[in-house]
C-alpha cells in the first residue's frame, strides 16, 4: 500500500493533502463536495455520498454535465469492484443512410442529431439500489435545494458559462436552442458569485428523486423529451427511453508495477489509458521532469490513441477485443515502435484472442471513481422547456464512415470519453481517481498513475504537477508551469510543441488514496473550483 508520509511533495500549490478516516469527498465544486459529506454524515455510504454529489454538480456545474448527459463509475462496495456503465443508445430510428441524406459526412456537435439516450438518471437510481442505504428523495433533497434556492456561481464554472454562451450567440441561431438561452443566459451568462437558480431544474430533480428514475424514462418527463428533440428534427422516442437499462459490467486493468489500474470496459475509451500503461511499464522510470520520461510517455499515448480510435466501440461491434489489445506480447510489439524521435503511428493489428467527476470514501473501506458529462460543456445546446434538462451530444462521437466499428447505427453506443479510474493492489482498494476532459483523460490517467506509481507524488502534488496533452499528429500541448528544458528536449526530438495558459484544456482531476491503516488521503484539482469535505 501506499505510504503517505514517505512521498515528496515538489510542486507548489495553494492547497495541501487532506487527510481523513470516517469519510471524504472530493470533486470539482466546494457546494457538492459538502452535499456529498452530509449523507455520509446522515449515515450513507460513500455510493449514497457519490450520488448526492452527483447530483448537486448537475446543478452547481451546468456547463460540464447535467440530467441528460450519461454516467459512469468504478465502486468498491465490501472488498468487491464493480463497473456501472449508464451510457446511452443511438435513438433506434437513427441510420447512417438518414444522416447521409441530409448530405452529413459527419455527425453535428449541435442541436437534436447527436442526442442519445440519457443515462445520467438511471445511474443514480442503480447505485442507490444496489450499494446505497439511503432513498434517492434522501442523497438528492441538496441537490434540489441547491437549484431551487439557487446557489452563488464559483469562478471557474462562470468562466466556462460565459465562454460557452458567447459560442452558443455566434452559433445557435435555430429555434430549437431558445429554451438553452431561457434557461442559462437569458440576458448574459452569471458572474462569479451571483446567485443562479433553476425551478425547472429542481422539479425535474424532484421528479427523479420520488420516481427513483422512472419518470425520465416512463413517464413525463420522457414524454416532454422525446417530444421536444423530435420537434427539432431528431430521432429520440419514447420507447427509446423506456427501453433504457444500465450496463452493470466486469471492470477492466492491468498490472502496472504491482498495482491494478482499473477502468471501465468499452464503449469508454479507459482501455487507451491501459493500453499506453502496458506500453510504459517496459521502461523504466528514475525521475518525472525528463526529456526522455516525456517523450516515451507522449510515445505511448499516440500508440493507445491510434489502437483506441481504430478499434474501441460498441463492444457487440468491436473486431478486436479488449484481451488482444491488452496483452503482453502486443505491448512488446508496440513498444517496440517508441525509439529516438516523434513518430505518427497507425493502429497495429493484435494477434487475435465539458465532463465532472468526483470521488467518494467512508470509514468502512467503500469507496467510487464516479464520472458525469453533457459533453463539449452544455451537450447538444437543446434544453427541454420548462425542464432545465439540458441534453447531451454523444453522438458525435460516432462515425459515419461505413464499416467503422464506431459506425452510427441504431440502438448502438458511441465510443465514449468519460472515464473514472480506481487503484488495487494485492487485493486491496487504494482508490479512486479521474482527470475530466474529453480525448484528456486517458492521458491524465496515465500520467496520475505514473505521478503515483512511477515518482511517488501524494495525490494533491500528483495532481499540481504540470500536463502534457497530444493533440494529433506530433502536436503536443504543454502546460506553462512545465520546465523550459522540456520544451526545447522535446522539440528536439520532433514534437510539434505549445505552450498553453489555458489551464482547463489540460483536464481537472480529484484522488483519494487509502492506506494500510484505513487513514483517506485526497488531493483536488488546482485548474478548477474543487475541494475536499472530509470527516
Amino acid at each position: 500500500m501506499l505510504s503517505f508520509d514517505s512521498v515528496c511533495y515538489p510542486y507548489a500549490s495553494r492547497r495541501n493533502v487532506v487527510y481523513a478516516n470516517k469519510g471524504m469527498v472530493a470533486t470539482s465544486q466546494p457546494l457538492a463536495a459538502q452535499a456529498g459529506l452530509q449523507v455520509l454524515q446522515a449515515g450513507g455510504n460513500a455510493i449514497d455520498a457519490a450520488v448526492a454529489t452527483a447530483a448537486a454538480l448537475s446543478v452547481v456545474e451546468p456547463n460540464a454535465n447535467g440530467i441528460g448527459g450519461d454516467a459512469f463509475a468504478l465502486v468498491w462496495h465490501q472488498g468487491q469492484m464493480h463497473g456501472l456503465n449508464a451510457s446511452g443508445p443511438a435513438p433506434r430510428a437513427l441510420t447512417l443512410e438518414k444522416l447521409s441524406a441530409q448530405g452529413l459526412t459527419e455527425v453535428p456537435k449541435y442541436g437534436p442529431l447527436p442526442v442519445t439516450v440519457p443515462g445520467t438518471p438511471a445511474a443514480w437510481a442503480a447505485l442507490a439500489q444496489r450499494f446505497g442505504r439511503l432513498p434517492l428523495r434522501t442523497s438528492m433533497a441538496r441537490a434540489i435545494e441547491l437549484a431551487r434556492e439557487g446557489f452563488p456561481v464559483s469562478p471557474t464554472v462562470a468562466f466556462a458559462w460565459q465562454q460557452a454562451t458567447k459560442l452558443f450567440r455566434e452559433q445557435l441561431k435555430a429555434p430549437c436552442f431558445k429554451s438553452w438561452f431561457d434557461t442559462f443566459s437569458p440576458q448574459r451568462a452569471p458572474n462569479a458569485g451571483e446567485i443562479w437558480r433553476s425551478a425547472g431544474h429542481a422539479d425535474s430533480l424532484q421528479s427523479i428523486a420520488e420516481s427513483n428514475a422512472n419518470s425520465f424514462y416512463r413517464g413525463a418527463l420522457a414524454e416532454q423529451i422525446a417530444a421536444f428533440v423530435q420537434s427539432a428534427g431528431g430521432y429520440l422516442q419514447v420507447e427509446d427511453l423506456a427501453a433504457y437499462q444500465v450496463d452493470w459490467c466486469q471492470p477492466i486493468s492491468v498490472n502496472y508495477r504491482g498495482f491494478d489500474v482499473w477502468e471501465i470496459p468499452p464503449n469508454g475509451h479507459g482501455l487507451v489509458a491501459l493500453i499506453a500503461l502496458n506500453i510504459l511499464q517496459g521502461f523504466d522510470f528514475s525521475e518525472r521532469d525528463t526529456v526522455l520520461t516525456h517523450h516515451r510517455q507522449i510515445e505511448a499515448i499516440k500508440l493507445a490513441f491510434a489502437d483506441g480510435l481504430a478499434h474501441i466501440a460498441d463492444p457487440a461491434h468491436m473486431r478486436v477485443s479488449v484481451a488482444d489489445l491488452l496483452s503482453q506480447a502486443y505491448a512488446d510489439e508496440r513498444r517496440k515502435l517508441i525509439g529516438a524521435n516523434a513518430i505518427i503511428p497507425t493502429a497495429g493489428e493484435p494477434p487475435r484472442g465539458g465532463t465532472v467527476y468526483l470521488s467518494t470514501a467512508d470509514g468502512e473501506g467503500n469507496m467510487v471513481s464516479m464520472i458525469q458529462s453533457n459533453y463539449m460543456g452544455f451537450g447538444s445546446g437543446l434544453v427541454v422547456p420548462g425542464t432545465g434538462i439540458g441534453l447531451h451530444n454523444r453522438g458525435n462521437n460516432f462515425s459515419m464512415q461505413a464499416g467503422h466499428p464506431n459506425c452510427v447505427a441504431p440502438g448502438k453506443r458511441p465510443y465514449h470519453t468519460i472515464i473514472p479510474g480506481f487503484l488495487s493492489k494485492d487485493g486491496q482498494a487504494v482508490g479512486p481517481f479521474g482527470v475530466m476532459g474529453g480525448f484528456m483523460q486517458p492521458q491524465g490517467h496515465v500520467q496520475m498513475v505514473m505521478n503515483t506509481i512511477d515518482f511517488g507524488l501524494n495525490p494533491q502534488a500528483s495532481l499540481d504537477a504540470p500536463r502534457w496533452e497530444w493533440l494529433n499528429g506530433n502536436r503536443v500541448a504543454i502546460e506553462r508551469a512545465t520546465p523550459e528544458h522540456l520544451f526545447h528536449g522535446l522539440a528536439a526530438l520532433g514534437h510539434d510543441l505549445s505552450w498553453s495558459n489555458n489551464r482547463l484544456a489540460f483536464g481537472r482531476g480529484q484522488i483519494i488514496w487509502r492506506n494500510a491503516q484505513g487513514v483517506l488521503c485526497g488531493g483536488t484539482e488546482p485548474r478548477a473550483d474543487g475541494t475536499i469535505a472530509a470527516w
